[in-house]
């Protein structure tokens, strides 16, 4: 008998994993976009954060970034990764370049 589990992504140092933010199907004045014309997403939500960047003291630096903040990054940043059907965005904090207030 096997159970299916749902795998966990836990980001090490200053690494952040996310879930792109779809874009939108229509611009503004209505024009449905087919998948080839649509840019990459550059939105994200935050779904883990690292421990953040060991210093040279030994010390850990304290991430800028909480779980459910949603992000711009730079745009050809990160490493896509495919897990349990789902895909995830792993980037350094470095690369991530403002928080989304709503």
């Amino acid at each position: 008998m096997s159970v299916a589990t749902k795998s966990v992504l836990r980001p090490l140092g200053e690494r952040v994993v996310v879930k792109l933010v779809q874009a939108e199907e229509k611009t503004r004045g209505g024009i449905v976009l087919p998948d080839t014309a649509k840019e990459k997403p550059q939105e994200a939500e935050v779904l883990a954060v690292g421990p953040g960047k060991l210093l040279d003291s030994g010390a850990r630096a304290e991430m800028g970034l909480k779980t459910g903040d949603r992000i711009l990054f730079a745009k050809y940043s990160g490493t896509e990764i495919k897990l349990d059907g789902e895909e995830f965005l792993v980037i350094a904090e470095k690369d991530i370049l403002a928080v989304v207030e709503r």
